[in-house]
């Protein structure tokens, strides 16, 4: 479980740092999204890229199988819940990992439906139109209903991120004393680079802000 939510966090930033691209048209008005275009083209065609995504694929089914079998393993340990005086020092996120990995899974497989089958696989670009992928997105983010299901999303993988990279932490044994602050520190900036970045898209795309919408062709 450990290991597979970390090595998830890892493909996040690869994936933010891509989708970065779509802003470079506020800085290059002449780019119109021709780096993200590209940059997605070279993962269509990176062996290695592809290879990774296999892997990538194995893990979030073995991060789901885990979280499942997991679940059921607590229940079992205890099948009666605590009396209702009893007060749980976990956090609310702690509590529904289970509910917030869901809602997210959801999430992935709507967002790879929508982008990675016509793309990556069938490798029709805007459903068999001429519409590059920069565009596609970019439409995709300024329908309230995918922008808004986007944005709730991210929140929740941003809270679900930081917990789960704590307790990765201590699973591997690296949540001692000396080294706790230290790792809570990383996992809660590394949950608000998360948060805060893809966060940025659905708001900066909906809401046309500093016209980026208009600049992707």
């Amino acid at each position: 479980m450990a290991a597979s939510g970390l090595f998830l966090c890892i493909f996040l930033l690869e994936h933010l740092y891509t989708n970065i691209l779509l802003y470079k048209p506020l800085i290059d008005a002449a780019d119109g999204g021709r780096a993200f275009n590209e940059a997605s083209n070279e993962m269509v065609h990176n062996i290695l890229i592809r290879t990774v995504e296999f892997i990538l694929f194995g893990a979030i089914i073995l991060h789901v199988i885990q979280a499942v079998r997991l679940t059921v393993a607590n229940k079992k340990a205890r099948p009666v819940g605590y009396g209702s005086g009893s007060k749980s020092q976990a956090s609310w996120i702690s509590k529904n990992m289970g509910l917030t990995g869901s809602i997210i899974l959801f999430f992935i497989i709507v967002h790879l439906c929508q982008f990675f089958v016509p793309y990556r696989v069938t490798g029709e670009v805007g459903h068999g139109t001429s519409v590059t992928l920069a565009r596609e997105v970019t439409e995709a983010l300024t329908n309230p209903y995918y922008a808004a299901l986007y944005l709730v999303s991210v929140i929740l993988l941003g809270m679900h991120v930081s917990h789960g990279l704590q307790s990765g932490f201590q699973t591997i044994g690296l949540n001692n004393k000396k080294y706790a602050p230290a790792l809570k520190a990383v996992g809660n900036l590394y949950a608000t680079l998360i948060l805060v970045g893809f966060a940025s898209f659905p708001v900066m795309f909906y809401f046309n802000i500093l016209g980026i919408a208009d600049k992707i062709q």
